[in-house]
């Protein structure tokens, strides 16, 4: 009768590391997962930070252009 509750309690420890096997696989693949997330939007990120330098950039070279033209007009005489 003895052997019973020791095999009882190992058959109860085998099923728990078989369950904590199983988390870990699982919590492994969510960082990995979550990595993967976390470089995506650090790229969104990049993208979005040089698509504000360019507009800013293309701002600023269509104020010199739009002077540029105002000059232009002002010694052709077609605008006072």
């Amino acid at each position: 009768m003895a052997e019973e509750p020791i095999n009882l309690v190992l058959e109860h420890l085998r099923a728990i590391r078989s369950q904590l096997n199983e988390h870990d696989e699982r919590f492994n693949e969510i960082i990995l997962r979550l990595t993967r997330v976390e470089l995506a939007t650090a790229g969104l990120r990049r993208e979005q930070a040089g698509d504000a330098e360019n507009v800013a950039y293309l701002g600023a070279r269509l104020d010199k252009l739009s002077g540029e033209i105002d000059r232009i007009k002002r010694r052709l005489e077609l605008i006072d």
